[in-house]
């Protein structure tokens, strides 16, 4: 019980640090091509970090990094056999340490119950759920010795019912349990696990689920009248949240799932 309360309170004390303290940590994001993982690699990078910016395609991500020598680009499929680990490794030979990581690469393929098939499902399950998993427990033993931090990415909707879209809001959600669960689970080893449940924000994944410009209008509006801020959140609004609960000023803060939705849930 003594060793336990002493781990605890180093890391609280390395937390004491003003926001300053930021510069020089070492950050994962994925999904970094566009959206909120590349306001969240350049919010990181602004404060000092360097960030190993991954995703699927090597052109967003060089398009992320670019007027950025904080940010290097690593083009990696985290759903494929062995790149949770091939992207450890890159961190390691590149800096030696790693303090934060964020889930944030997610697909939707929306469809009603009904008409979803075995790829749609295990696509999503892939990349939402497994992924972050594997992701995770590859990078422990980093985050373990430098007293890391876990952010997790999952969807305000999520807490809600979605109709046309229950798997995509399924894989979210289970993050939320994953982000509470590992909170208990690693808290003994001075890490933290939170999340950020995004609500509307204006980034391209309607684009990339395939939906037409009448389709992605009609959500757009949905959106709206649900948000009591009546707007669309901007990527950066995400970003502030994410290097907010992931800074050192944040060491008290485990556990918890924060929505930046304008106000949806509560709705």
């Amino acid at each position: 019980m003594s060793s336990t309360h002493s781990t605890h309170s180093t890391h609280s004390t390395s937390g004491t640090s003003s926001t300053s303290g930021t510069s020089g940590r070492v950050v994962v994001v994925t999904g970094a091509g566009s959206g909120i993982g590349r306001a969240t690699a350049h919010a990181f990078a602004a404060e000092g970090a360097h960030v190993i910016a991954t995703g699927r395609r090597s052109e967003p991500l060089a398009e992320t990094a670019a007027g950025h020598d904080r940010i290097t680009p690593l083009p990696a499929d985290i759903t494929a056999e062995g790149e949770p680990e091939r992207i450890v490794r890159a961190v390691v030979e590149r800096h030696g340490r790693l303090d934060v990581l964020v889930n944030n690469a997610g697909i939707v393929r929306s469809g009603a119950l009904g008409t979803l098939t075995p790829d749609m499902i295990g696509a999503q399950l892939a990349t939402n759920f497994i992924a972050p998993v594997l992701l995770a427990q590859a990078a422990l033993p980093l985050l373990e010795t430098s007293s890391g931090v876990i952010v997790n990415v999952s969807t305000s909707v999520g807490q809600r019912g979605w109709p046309g879209n229950s798997v995509y809001a399924a894989t979210k959600t289970a993050v939320e349990l994953l982000t509470r669960s590992w909170a208990v689970e690693l808290a003994p080893r001075g890490i933290r696990v939170v999340a950020v449940a995004p609500g509307a924000i204006d980034t391209p994944i309607g684009e990339h689920q395939g939906l037409t410009p009448q389709r992605r209008a009609a959500v757009r509006q949905w959106q709206l009248e649900h948000t009591p801020l009546a707007r669309i959140g901007r990527p950066e609004e995400v970003a502030w949240a994410i290097t907010r609960l992931a800074a050192p000023d944040a060491s008290f803060v485990t556990g918890v799932v924060l929505p930046v939705d304008g106000g949806a849930v509560v709705a």
